[in-house]
């Protein structure tokens, strides 16, 4: 079984709902995913976004470069009592995903592994491992740069967002 990290844009409305309602919320993202695995649009066109297995050495990078934001794991808590594959759902309101498209969008992937040996991720015990083997340091790069567009297109329409693992 994989950890995947998970996102969905909502509107300040349906972040309300989610907030009242977590089954609706599950619901929705269901409903989001399934919509959007047929059609597969582009991360600055898609509300549903995932960082694959990449989530922790994203988390590593960004932690380590002092980011502003926790994109990784969200920062406010609901649905505190449910299980969304990893834990509860978290979220970012519109504010903080405006902050992090912005710091995202000045933080190339370059400058975040720029100086980074593959021997802290594995001395860090960052998930999914293997990063000793050539390359692994670029592993990351399409998913740090899928997340940067979907956060800019979030942030341009003043969307919060969703976050879990799953």
């Amino acid at each position: 079984m994989s950890m995947i990290g998970e996102y969905l844009r909502v509107t300040a409305v349906e972040l309300d709902r989610a907030i009242q309602d977590p089954d609706w919320a599950l619901d929705f993202v269901e409903e989001v995913q399934d919509a959007e695995e047929e059609t597969e649009p582009a991360p600055a066109e898609a509300r549903h976004f995932s960082t694959y297995k990449a989530w922790d050495m994203l988390r590593f990078l960004l932690s380590r470069a002092g980011f502003p934001v926790n994109v990784i794991h969200g920062e406010e808590s609901f649905a505190e009592d449910e299980d969304w594959g990893y834990g509860p759902p978290k979220y970012l309101r519109p504010e903080r995903v405006r902050l992090a498209a912005k710091a995202l969008r000045g933080t190339s992937y370059d400058q975040l592994v720029s100086g980074v040996d593959p021997a802290e991720l594995t001395g860090a015990e960052v998930y999914p491992l293997g990063w000793s083997e050539s390359g692994s340091m670029d592993w990351g790069r399409p998913w740090y740069d899928g997340l940067a567009q979907f956060f800019e297109a979030a942030a341009r329409v003043d969307d919060a967002m969703l976050v879990w693992l799953d």
